[in-house]
């Protein structure tokens, strides 16, 4: 921070800053933990020696709220790979379905928002776009943090509902489909080969459900990527020019990250592997009808509390999807 030049470059030097905030707070974490874990074994100890069943008891409290701890602290280091330190892009997509798939995309946004609000990372949204009657046809967030895309990589797929409809007068029961997509945001100085005249470029007026997302000039910007058809769109600023950066960053993200798939599909027919979780498969089932429940299909992980996964409590899916790589990698 002291370095000629650091400030230069506002939005890096507050990137460095988080990452040396959340290292210093792992290390800190680690020897609070090691002090719980003398004062425990001291404890110990003595609860043998003088034959004290009441302070065996706390000793016994005191262990089991340190492994706690240690699980909670060992799923941050699980976040090892080169880009889980990133911010995260986040988009949403309801399947066919209509009002209804809309609305369960709504009810997704509420629950990502949920989740980086509980754990005090920045949410922006940078392309919204409202549903015919309610609900979402698509949003895109920019989700901002240390670690953010280490932990919604495993968000990554198709979440699946199934309910009495609120839209349905016969009060029948519906199922719902919503594709979640995750990148990492990847920096300006990534080298990613992007040609001017691979890329067609639209302007035009922002829409959205109000306020913030409303504009009375060209100011959102698509941008299409001739040679593979991926598009990303962007209407969060005011500006058409800070909507085309934001754009080209976007692009930037997923031609990398659509690279680093091809690398991979390459490495598993070498191996003869076949991958059995992939993009557009089911990875998690939210069930309010005919018994409340929320299974990941992937791991196993489940409960029965709908209402606090829909506040953002996605801290056990995370967790398992998270452990279950470790263990497939060493496998």
């Amino acid at each position: 921070m002291a370095a000629p030049g650091f400030w230069d470059d506002p939005e890096k030097a507050q990137g460095v800053i988080a990452e040396m905030n959340a290292v210093k707070s792992s290390v800190d974490q680690y020897e609070k933990l090691q002090q719980d874990y003398d004062d425990a074994a001291m404890m110990t100890e003595l609860a043998d020696e003088e034959g004290d069943a009441e302070l065996a008891a706390e000793v016994a409290e005191t262990i089991r709220s340190i492994s706690g701890k240690v699980d909670e602290f060992e799923l941050q280091l699980l976040l090892n790979q080169p880009y889980d330190k990133l911010n995260a892009i986040l988009e949403l997509h309801p399947g066919a379905g209509g009002t209804e798939s809309q609305d369960w995309g709504q009810m997704l946004l509420r629950m990502y928002t949920r989740w980086a609000e509980k754990r005090g990372f920045k949410v922006e949204v940078l392309d919204y776009l409202p549903g015919d009657e309610a609900g979402i046809k698509s949003v895109t967030l920019l989700i901002k943090g240390y670690n953010v895309y280490g932990y919604l990589k495993a968000e990554k797929g198709v979440h699946r509902l199934v309910r009495i409809s609120p839209f349905d007068a016969s009060g029948r029961r519906h199922t719902s489909f919503v594709s979640c997509d995750v990148v990492p945001e990847i920096a300006d100085d990534v080298e990613v080969d992007i040609r001017t005249e691979d890329l067609k470029i639209d302007t035009y007026r922002a829409s959205g459900a109000g306020g913030q997302h409303i504009n009375t000039t060209d100011s959102a910007v698509r941008i299409t990527h001739l040679p593979t058809g991926v598009v990303v769109t962007c209407q969060n600023e005011r500006s058409q020019i800070k909507n085309r950066e934001q754009a080209m960053k976007m692009l930037r993200s997923k031609l990398y990250e659509r690279k680093l798939v091809e690398q991979q599909q390459q490495l598993d027919e070498i191996r003869g592997e076949q991958s059995d979780i992939a993009w557009g498969s089911q990875i998690r089932s939210y069930v309010f009808h005919p018994y409340s429940m929320v299974k990941d299909h992937r791991t196993s992980v489940e409960t029965g509390n709908v209402g606090a996964v829909m506040d953002g409590d996605l801290d056990a899916f995370i967790d398992g999807y998270l452990r279950s790589q470790i263990k497939t990698e060493a496998e």
